[in-house]
C-alpha cells in the first residue's frame, strides 16, 4: 500500500489498523513550521518517531526540542501536543498501540 493512497487530516496521512486487520495505527506526519496537533491525551501507549525536522513537544507540564533521531515514548493519558519549530518540514511516525484512534482533545489551536 502506498502513503499517498491513505486518508489525508490537516498535516498528515493516516492508517487506521482496524481498516486492515492489524492493531495498530501509523500517522505519517508532514508538517509545515509552526503546524502541529495541540495538547490531547489517548488511553494508549503512542510512539514517535522524528525522522526530518525538529518539533517543540509539550507534555502538559514542560515543552522540549525533539529533533530528527529522537523516539519519544507516550504513556497512555499523558497529555501531549507538537508545534514543528523548524525551519523546515517536519517529517515524524506516530504509532498508536490500538486498532483505532481515541483522541481527547485537552486544548485546541489556530492553524
Amino acid at each position: 500500500m502506498s502513503q499517498e493512497a491513505l486518508p489525508w487530516s490537516v498535516i498528515a496521512r493516516e492508517l487506521v489498523g482496524a481498516d486492515h486487520g492489524s492493531g495498530l495505527c501509523v500517522i505519517f506526519v508532514d508538517a509545515e513550521p509552526g503546524r502541529g496537533p495541540s495538547l490531547h491525551a489517548h488511553p494508549y501507549e503512542e510512539v514517535l518517531i522524528i525522522l526530518e525536522g525538529e518539533a517543540t513537544l509539550d507534555d502538559g507540564a514542560e515543552k522540549r526540542d525533539v529533533a530528527a533521531g529522537d523516539v519519544v515514548l507516550i504513556p497512555p493519558g499523558q497529555p501531549h501536543g507538537f508545534v514543528n519549530s523548524g525551519e523546515g518540514r517536519l517529517r515524524q511516525i506516530d504509532i498508536h498501540v490500538s486498532p483505532s484512534f481515541s483522541t481527547e482533545w485537552l486544548e485546541s489551536r489556530e492553524p
